[in-house]
């Protein structure tokens, strides 16, 4: 080596180590201060690999960024969370079809500042007043998916009664203004993104069954797919939504919106009414209250399964998980038990008016400390390992879930959904929506397995649905939730466990590797993600070990004593966004 080389060699190692120094004494601070941070983990220093948005005057996130964006900026404009919630809610039937809908139904939590209370909105799908026990069946005796998949497995839609009642009760700009920004969209145009044009093309098959619907809304008039950059219009939801704007839930309900909905039944062998649409409301209920290691929880009651998530933390309780760390063999082989007691105590949940779910004694500490005593450190449950339990004694794929707080400490957390990714795939002609396929929902077995879901007229079927808020000290400090049918109730678990026992900040515990126990003697599922070395560990606890897609999709805020908001937008699915109404 040259001599200019070793001198520049030797000024560049004294420039390093002189570097090293500050470098090393500014990461300990961060490090502290991280730790100092009571909201949650290390926010915004380098302990971290994700972090939030941080916002301030409010927060919306959501699985679409053009739906956050709409969102906060009607917060900006002097709304509230719940007003915020009512224009997200609307504009993800135009920029997230898939599963923001006004033709499904959902769950809302909403937290009032003013009085301190939470409430719970549930207008989830209705079966209509005609159906049969054997209206879904094939001829083999069992469900048919044809069947499923058409106007025959809509329920009565549930998404504009549930945004309308939390308007009438808690919003605070006109209705006229949180309709309208979807409108002026849906006429000038969204321009497609590359997943969402993904998407739309994969169901071209499925929507052609619906020529005069789905297809004529969803595809160019050539029946070619758009493209990612397209810009798409939607000119029949703006002439629905204006009917809406102008008329509130009737507008929806009743008149010419729900004459075209009744229209498109009759023509194609679906059974929900005129009567049937009038007659929906959306159900204002108490929360299912628990506690997870002194921070108190706000779930959904039933027809949500919430409580069953209630059931597995509390089960979860009664072992060190901050102690054993997170995501390893002995924390995941523990979830996964939890969640297969959660499955077999979910047979008691079911819809109303008909059934009543146990849901307080399924979320109580004392079912839930008897649940737990079934679990070994060593070995895993099956079905011959766990018995049921009685909850009663002890009483006492697509959807999307959007997060909103405002600046006045308002909170609103809310899960909707189509059912399937597209719900049925059909669209009213005229309407500018796709419907759901919720009626699939129930069970149909002719001898029902579920004792609350059989199928039964103006029924609402259960959901594993579960959109929460956890508070600390009194005031909302986590809202979040999840699509993800059956594994919901396994990310939902997981989130919590990861920002209570594991101290991660809320972007650092939504993209940490996910588990999902497939029901109790199925395989227990592993993000791609999860380390192979940890397999040999379950599979010697006697786990049946496969490899998963990404698994539930949260969108989530953390709330900090100081007001202080913190957005994580899950990267599972490519669209979603946090948007802060001010970031500094």
């Amino acid at each position: 080596m040259g001599k200019v080389a070793r001198t520049a060699l030797s000024g560049v190692l004294t420039l390093s180590l002189a570097l090293a120094w500050p470098l090393a004494g500014v990461a300990q601070e961060e490090s502290g201060a991280g730790r100092l941070e009571r909201t949650g983990g290390d926010l915004i220093g380098y302990a971290s690999i994700h972090h939030p948005v941080v916002g301030r005057d409010g927060m919306v996130v959501s699985q679409n960024k053009i739906a956050s964006r709409i969102g906060a900026d009607i917060l900006a404009k002097g709304g509230n969370a719940v007003d915020a919630a009512v224009a997200v809610g609307i504009a993800e039937t135009l920029t997230l079809p898939r599963a923001g809908n006004i033709g499904g139904g959902g769950y809302m939590l909403v937290y009032d500042a003013a009085s301190k209370k939470t409430t719970a909105i549930e207008y989830y799908g209705e079966a209509p007043r005609a159906v049969t026990p054997d209206f879904l069946l094939g001829p083999d005796n069992r469900v048919s998916p044809d069947k499923v998949q058409s106007f025959k497995g809509v329920t009565v839609p549930g998404t504009i009664a549930g945004l309308y009642e939390a308007h009438k009760r808690f919003g605070k700009l006109p209705w006229k203004a949180l309709v309208q920004p979807t409108i002026d969209l849906a006429q000038k145009g969204v321009v497609m993104s590359d997943d969402e044009a993904r998407a739309l093309a994969s169901r071209k098959s499925a929507m052609s069954k619906d020529p005069k619907g789905a297809l004529k809304v969803y595809f160019k008039a050539d029946g070619s797919a758009y493209q990612a950059g397209d810009v798409f219009r939607n000119p029949d939801l703006a002439w629905t939504l204006k009917q809406i704007q102008a008329r509130g839930a009737d507008g929806f309900y009743k008149g010419p919106v729900a004459e075209r909905l009744v229209a498109a039944m009759k023509a194609n062998g679906g059974i929900v009414s005129m009567d049937d649409l009038a007659a929906y409301k959306a159900n204002v209920l108490e929360p299912i209250w628990s506690t997870y290691r002194g921070y108190t929880i706000a779930y959904m009651p039933p027809t949500s399964a919430a409580s069953s998530v209630a059931e597995a933390m509390n089960i979860l309780e009664q072992f060190p998980m901050e102690q054993l760390g997170q995501g390893n063999v002995a924390s995941m082989h523990l979830i996964s038990e939890a969640l297969k007691i959660a499955v077999v105590d979910r047979r008691y949940s079911g819809g109303g008016p008909q059934w009543t779910t146990p849901a307080k004694g399924i979320a109580s500490k004392a079912f839930a400390k008897e649940r737990a005593k079934l679990i070994s450190m060593d070995r895993s449950l099956d079905s011959k390992t766990l018995p049921g339990l009685d909850p009663h004694p002890f009483e006492g794929p697509d959807t999307t879930h959007f997060s909103i707080a405002d600046k006045n400490g308002n909170v609103v957390s809310n899960t909707f959904t189509l059912t399937a990714s597209f719900g049925a795939h059909v669209v009213a002609p005229g309407t500018g929506f796709l419907l759901n396929n919720s009626l699939g929902n129930f069970d149909w077995n002719p001898r029902p397995t579920s004792l609350g879901n059989k199928i039964e007229p103006g029924k609402r079927a259960q959901s594993t649905i579960s959109p929460i808020i956890i508070f600390k000290e009194g005031k909302p400090w986590v809202a979040t939730g999840t699509p993800g049918g059956g594994t919901i109730l396994a990310t939902m678990v997981q989130m919590i466990s990861n920002v209570i026992d594991h101290k991660l900040n809320i972007a650092e515990a939504a993209q940490r590797p996910r588990v999902y126990q497939a029901g109790v003697d199925g395989p227990l599922q592993l993000e791609e993600s999860i380390p192979e070395d940890l397999v040999a560990g379950l599979v010697a606890k006697g786990h049946k070990v496969e490899r998963s897609q990404i698994i539930g999709s949260t969108q989530s805020i953390m709330i900090g004593p100081d007001g202080t908001m913190y957005g994580a937008a899950d990267t599972r699915r490519p669209d979603s966004g946090a948007v802060a109404v001010r970031q500094f």
